[in-house]
């Protein structure tokens, strides 16, 4: 292993790291890229919003209107897998960059679309930007955070996540109506500016400059970031801990690049040994809260008022308190998935979705306020499920691997958000009822909490003890 000044440079690195103490540091760096996630959330609701005016000037069919809707989830899967390769390779705030630009400038691009061909063109190309970056963003929070307050740290920069969704809501009660959904696409342009000044002002991962062998590097953005630190805090900063973290070792069978525990990880190695566990379970979750959630959100305004013949406004503010409960949902499980663990908060909050759904089933979607109501417990509970599983997932992977852990996720997660809204198109085409829709997501949500049963915890190690 290499070292500097006589001691092991990735437990030198992985140590400083853990002693610093929360500071102006962190707070700059979790508010800009807090920025890029809730825009690229903002973004990501954009053909909700606009769909139910979209499907009258169009006249879109619901075949139509669905296309529309999962070609930007194409274009997550897509792009999570991309990212997830590029995060591992070029470094996390390069990547992160490069996605805040395809966003922003696809959204400029769907504003001016004269038809839903390029619509659902343009979406795609937008969602490329939206899958790489997120996942690849929350990777990067994961590996500045203290092992100790990592969950509190990472969720709590997660709920810019679900503020984004609500904001884009919230925007669209009265852009739509007013200066009609071309406008909502038009703003959702503006964190182009973001892109440009990301890479100045965020340094990059010191422990992604280690993995990739770049030391003295990883030496030199660990000494800026501990100055930075101490010039705003009053007191020095504490020694790194005598009993420094192991080193992370591959898997059984990895290859003897990867056995060096730097250069560049191998997507087998998230199939093999430990990590094959990892990888099913973080899969399964992953593709069941975003089957649910975008089978429920991307369909709720268009729920509103087709089935239930509530105005335009009504049924955005109705979608809005859905999002408004969703982020309570993240903050909760902010404040206590470092005391409870990860594993059962993940049980719990599948758990409360199953039971939310399935009463709605069983006494009847009746009416926009009672499913307003249901929809909105639903998205309380599914919500901390998405942001705890941004939490959970970089943690299961070395640091060699972790974007590419973490974006694979991000796949199923793409999967779930395709499926979810044509599933629910489909049973809503056939005339199955609305409590057909809410019966089936309620299964669904079931089998995602008896798989969280399986989840290792990783509440208090640090990133190097859970893959030593």
């Amino acid at each position: 292993m290499t070292t500097v000044a006589g001691r092991p440079a990735g437990r030198s690195v992985a140590a400083r790291l853990e002693r610093l103490p929360h500071s102006r540091w962190h707070v700059k760096v979790r508010f800009l890229i807090g920025a890029v996630t809730f825009f690229e959330a903002f973004d990501q609701l954009l053909a909700a919003s606009a769909l139910p005016v979209l499907m009258k000037e169009w006249q879109l069919t619901t075949g139509q209107a669905t296309f529309a809707v999962t070609a930007g989830s194409v274009g997550m899967l897509l792009g999570a897998l991309a990212a997830g390769w590029m995060g591992d390779l070029i470094g996390r705030v390069r990547t992160v960059a490069i996605g805040v630009a395809v966003t922003a400038l696809a959204s400029l691009a769907v504003a001016l679309s004269t038809g839903i061909e390029l619509f659902a063109l343009f979406r795609f190309v937008q969602g490329l930007g939206i899958g790489g970056v997120v996942p690849v963003a929350a990777t990067y929070i994961n590996e500045i955070a203290r092992s100790d307050r990592r969950g509190r740290f990472v969720l709590l920069y997660e709920m810019v996540f679900p503020a984004g969704l609500a904001a884009a809501t919230l925007v669209a009660v009265w852009v739509v109506p007013n200066l009609g959904w071309r406008a909502m696409f038009v703003i959702g342009a503006l964190p182009v500016l973001i892109a440009a000044m990301l890479p100045r002002h965020v340094a990059e991962s010191p422990r992604w400059l280690l993995a990739r062998g770049r030391t003295e590097e990883a030496e030199r953005v660990i000494a800026r970031i501990e100055a930075e630190v101490a010039s705003s805090t009053p007191d020095p900063l504490p020694e790194p801990a005598a009993e420094a973290p192991a080193t992370e070792t591959p898997a059984a069978g990895a290859d003897d690049e990867t056995s060096q525990g730097t250069g560049q990880g191998r997507l087998r190695e998230l199939f093999s040994g430990r990590y094959l566990r990892r990888t099913a379970v973080v899969s399964g979750l992953w593709f069941v809260a975003y089957y649910v959630n975008h089978g429920i959100s991307t369909w709720l305004p268009s729920l509103y008022t087709r089935n239930f013949g509530l105005d335009l406004t009504t049924a955005l503010v109705y979608t809005l308190l859905s999002n408004v409960t969703g982020l309570l949902g993240t903050l909760l499980v902010a404040l206590l998935i470092d005391r409870i663990g990860r594993r059962p908060a993940l049980v719990a909050a599948l758990g409360g979705t199953t039971l939310a759904l399935a009463t709605l089933a069983l006494t009847g979607a009746v009416s926009g306020g009672r499913v307003a109501l249901f929809a909105s417990c639903t998205t309380f509970f599914v919500y901390a499920v998405n942001a705890g599983l941004y939490l959970y997932s970089p943690e299961l992977y070395p640091t060699r691997n972790r974007a590419k852990g973490a974006a694979f996720g991000g796949l199923w997660n793409r999967l779930g958000v395709i499926l979810g809204p044509i599933t629910v198109g489909a049973i809503l085409g056939a005339g199955g009822g609305l409590t057909l829709v809410f019966a089936q997501l309620a299964c669904v949500a079931a089998v995602g909490a008896a798989i969280a049963c399986f989840a290792v915890e990783t509440k208090g190690k640090t990133l190097e003890e859970l893959n030593s």
